[in-house]
């Protein structure tokens, strides 16, 4: 059965590239524009795995992992997130938030999967 991966995105281009690329590598990608629909999709699809832009708009990527961690339903759910901030301290305090896992954009697409299949 297919892993689930919940792509949380307000970037259309990226939203659509991580999710074809998750998608020709066997990955079932649901795809979020809008972070303020991440939990509540969270809850309905149960995903496997929750990719996660840091950088939106409404609400930033470290709030919906702070809010994802505390959950109980959703805390076991790995987080990576995907980010332009790429200094040390970025990875840092996304890592502090609860990401599980870290890539820089623009991403290397052979990391990016291998992220993803270290999580899974």
């Amino acid at each position: 059965m297919a892993r689930k991966v919940l792509v949380v995105e307000d970037n259309e281009l990226n939203l659509k590239l991580f999710c074809d690329l998750l998608r020709a590598h066997d990955f079932v990608a649901e795809p979020v524009r809008d972070g303020r629909e991440a939990v509540a999709r969270a809850r309905a699809v149960r995903p496997d795995l929750i990719i996660m832009d840091i950088q939106m708009p409404h609400v930033t990527g470290y709030d919906l992992i702070l809010e994802l961690k505390a959950d109980e339903d959703l805390r076991r759910i790995p987080v990576m997130a995907v980010t332009a901030y790429a200094g040390r301290e970025d990875e840092e305090r996304i890592r502090a938030a609860g990401a599980d896992a870290y890539v820089s954009k623009p991403i290397s697409l052979a990391r990016f999967i291998d992220a993803v299949t270290a999580l899974l």
